[in-house]
């Protein structure tokens, strides 16, 4: 007899797992950096419109498909295409989200290393510019980012042992809300900065002539980044979906928290970046350079900061969970393998990669920049290919329309997904290539 498969307990935990996953450090961390580097508010829209036009329609297919099979992302595609090589995409994504782990887990270290420090007051000595060094010397010490790696990947697992209700779910519904609450803190402190209007003027008036081609294409990374999408974290979200929920709307939702929570962390980001004369394109690091500044001129600015960065970890948290489910849930899927089993061998296998990854700049920032440029894109663009060519627009209809649902807008959707959406991606692939080869 099957073992009956796990679901989410209710339809916020699920919105809130599925919120935590996307929101994580690809939007505090992350989403900030890449925005500074490629021009501001011109790079905002275009990644908007990927979001809207793009990313979307691959997160609902992702549900859709985990949601039909009730299976991991390898095993859902072996049922719905047998004897075919479709479920290539799952081990796409599996191996997707193991790179994406084996360098998120040393970010995440980072933020358990700078809650250590606001705890013990140590960032409320520092200027702005020991702040920078400080980020400098540390980013670049193997030993705190193994020690922060390896405490972080053992949070991770402790959760994802668990399962998926006791898990995920529960420490999701609870800790998501507490981190939006405070980003919106933070932000108007931000914005009451002297200075900060320079900031915001960067970040809501656009100069398109800042945008390159190449811009075009981290913006889609960044938009899948985000959503967690191509990597086979929301097609195994997905398989414990229950039949009565409405896909279409939650898509929708987890899209505009999504964008809400990027879009409040870069007002935080870059009006106090402005204001103390740091460059927006630092990079990695400018949410670590930027924020303890805040915090320095703010009342009960150690308090606010301890909370912040504990609660920028518990983001992080919420991301690798999803991405540690896939590789476990893959794992057990596949193999057989009991779920304490899986955790334990998947995160000693990325805690190997992470150690790579914490000693090595360069391998850090080629796995960051081939899986969120490259990996996520391409697996994306298979997911969406799959659904006309083999689900069919019946058979994908009916799943979103599920008990009764109506999905009013599925001629766009799958207008979208035959046509706009691979196109997009394709053409964008094509641009990369060439520039590579020539």
């Amino acid at each position: 007899m099957e073992k009956k498969r796990e679901q989410w307990g209710s339809n916020f935990g699920f919105l809130m797992a599925a919120v935590g996953s996307a929101v994580g450090l690809g939007n505090i961390w992350r989403f900030p950096y890449v925005l500074g580097e490629n021009g501001g508010a011109a790079f905002l829209l275009v990644y908007i419109a990927f979001t809207i036009l793009i990313a979307s329609p691959v997160l609902l297919s992702e549900f859709a498909i985990g949601r039909m099979t009730g299976k991991p992302v390898t095993a859902a595609f072996k049922q719905l295409a047998p004897k075919k090589k479709w479920y290539y995409i799952g081990l796409s994504g599996v191996l997707c989200a193991f790179v994406i782990l084996s360098f998120y887990n040393v970010v995440a270290g980072w933020t358990l290393y700078y809650s250590y420090l606001s705890i013990t007051g140590q960032l409320a000595e520092l200027n702005q510019a020991e702040i920078g060094s400080l980020f400098e010397s540390a980013s670049s010490n193997p030993i705190v980012c193994i020690l922060g790696m390896l405490l972080f990947a053992g949070l991770s697992a402790f959760v994802v042992m668990r399962g998926v209700e006791k898990g995920i779910e529960r420490y999701s519904k609870i800790l998501m809300p507490m981190l939006f609450a405070l980003i919106i803190v933070v932000c108007v402190r931000a914005l009451t900065l002297d200075g900060a209007e320079v900031g915001l003027s960067f970040l809501i008036k656009p100069d398109f002539s800042k945008l390159t081609p190449e811009s075009l294409f981290v913006a889609l990374g960044q938009a899948f980044f985000s959503l967690s999408i191509g990597m086979g974290a929301m097609t195994t979200y997905g398989a414990y979906i229950s039949k009565k929920q409405n896909l279409a709307s939650s898509v929708f939702s987890i899209a505009m928290i999504d964008f809400f929570v990027a879009f409040t962390a870069a007002l935080m980001i870059f009006p106090s970046a402005f204001a103390f004369g740091i460059n927006p394109g630092q990079g990695p690091g400018l949410v670590f350079v930027t924020l303890p500044g805040i915090f320095n001129q703010m009342a009960f600015g150690q308090l606010v900061s301890i909370v912040f960065f504990v609660l920028l970890a518990i983001a992080a948290l919420t991301s690798t969970m999803s991405l540690l489910e896939v590789i476990v849930s893959f794992m057990s899927s596949e193999f057989g393998i009991k779920r304490k089993m899986a955790t334990f061998i998947a995160s000693t296998l990325t805690i190997c990669s992470g150690i790579i990854c914490a000693i090595s700049s360069t391998v850090f920032s080629f796995f960051d920049n081939f899986s969120a440029n490259v990996m996520l894109p391409l697996g994306a663009f298979f997911i969406i290919l799959f659904v006309p060519l083999v689900l069919g627009k019946q058979k994908i209809k009916a799943e979103l329309e599920a008990h009764g649902q109506e999905f009013s807008l599925f001629n766009i959707f799958y207008f979208l997904v035959r046509f706009i959406v691979p196109i997009a991606i394709g053409a964008l692939f094509i641009y990369c290539i060439a520039g590579w080869l020539f």
